[in-house]
């Protein structure tokens, strides 16, 4: 369960680089209901005022993040913060386990401090050193962030590096029909009921998204699963698996929005 009290560990925001900031912020509204709010919003008559980026909110709540893609040669997708207490001592970190800095940490202004990283098998994620913005204001609701995710062509290598990292623990079961080993993800020291996350190892033939290499993807909860993946349809996103049941999880799809950024539905299952 992701929580908003943002404890070291725990994912605390998510961002989407898209190459046409209008065009995104009119799809995710569109299937997930979102508002965006352009940090440009304001500007003089005739001024561009949705090229850069922006927040999403839901119902008035912030969920997330968008910006232009700038990066050569990167794809579309989204990328997920983690809570930390110190981003320089996480960056230290993160070198010392045989990581890459992407962005070195620095201020943003006095919301607080960010870095960018890949892992030593090239999956892309980043950390948030709170300052006065702690993060995502809504979380585990329909409409938000409820789960992450990691596709890995190392399951073993992930878990040393994430845990040596963030001091997660994992608690690893197995997948219907011999599918393989699903890791579950709790941060250190809280109980099961905080679990935030999962990682599965696959062959880099199944991760053609980012040319073989592992990758993070946010799972958004929503009302009706069915219902959302039809608009994602319907606004020029794609499905890449689903809908269908999971035992225990709920009903969900793995989808692509236009610009080809992945990313989950679910509908949780009732208790």
């Amino acid at each position: 369960m992701i929580t908003t009290d943002l404890t070291p560990g725990s994912p605390c925001w998510l961002d989407l680089g898209a190459p046409d900031v209008p065009a995104a912020a009119a799809f995710y509204g569109a299937v997930l209901g979102w508002e965006y709010e352009s940090m440009s919003d304001g500007a003089g008559e005739g001024e561009e005022t949705e090229g850069e980026g922006g927040a999403f909110r839901k119902d008035g709540k912030v969920v997330g993040g968008l910006g232009r893609l700038t990066e050569e040669g990167a794809r579309s997708a989204w990328m997920i913060y983690y809570t930390v207490t110190d981003a320089d001592a996480t960056t230290q970190a993160v070198e010392r386990a045989g990581g890459t800095v992407r962005v070195a940490p620095r201020d943003l202004g006095d919301w607080g401090r960010m870095a960018q990283y890949s892992d030593p098998l090239g999956g892309q994620f980043a950390v948030w050193q709170p300052g006065k913005n702690t993060g995502f204001e809504l979380a585990d609701e329909p409409g938000s962030l409820s789960w992450t995710e990691l596709y890995t062509t190392d399951a073993a290598a992930a878990k040393e590096f994430y845990g040596g990292i963030f001091g997660w623990e994992f608690g690893d079961m197995p997948m219907p029909g011999g599918g393989g080993t699903y890791s579950l993800i709790t941060p250190t020291g809280l109980p099961e009921e905080r679990m935030q996350g999962g990682l599965m190892e696959l062959g880099a033939q199944a991760l053609a998204l980012a040319n073989g290499r592992p990758y993070w993807h946010p799972v958004f909860a929503v009302d009706d699963c069915d219902a959302a993946v039809a608009r994602v349809t319907e606004n020029g996103g794609s499905v890449q698996m689903g809908p269908e049941d999971a035992e225990g999880v709920g009903r969900l799809a793995v989808c692509l929005d236009p610009s080809n950024a992945d990313f989950v539905l679910l509908t949780p299952a009732r208790s």
